[in-house]
């Protein structure tokens, strides 16, 4: 799992790529942890670009929940962008997007 940022003046965009499962799973939830302390208080919007990620479990979903709360108690919304067909089927069936909406 790789993660990439780009930025704008209210929002920080993830690009995350590859897998994100049991073995990716901290990986990815202390590089989001780690970005929250960092976050710049302009920053109102974290966008997760999932359009290079192949593969997804319920660990992810996991990882996703816990992160949606914590930037939530911070009031930073966050947003899922451009799943692939397999991930947008997940987050389908599991409803996700009622809670992180899709942009």
């Amino acid at each position: 799992m790789e993660i990439k940022y780009s930025q704008t003046s209210e929002s920080i965009c993830a690009e995350l790529s590859g897998e994100l499962d049991e073995c990716s799973a901290e990986y990815v939830r202390i590089t989001l942890d780690n970005l929250l302390k960092n976050l710049p208080s302009t920053k109102t919007k974290l966008i997760l670009d999932f359009s290079k990620v192949s593969f997804m479990d319920s660990t992810g979903i996991g990882v996703l929940l816990g992160r949606y709360n914590k930037f939530s108690k911070f009031d930073i919304g966050m947003y899922i962008k451009n799943p692939t067909s397999y991930v947008n089927r997940i987050f389908e069936m599991t409803g996700i997007y009622q809670i992180i909406p899709k942009v």
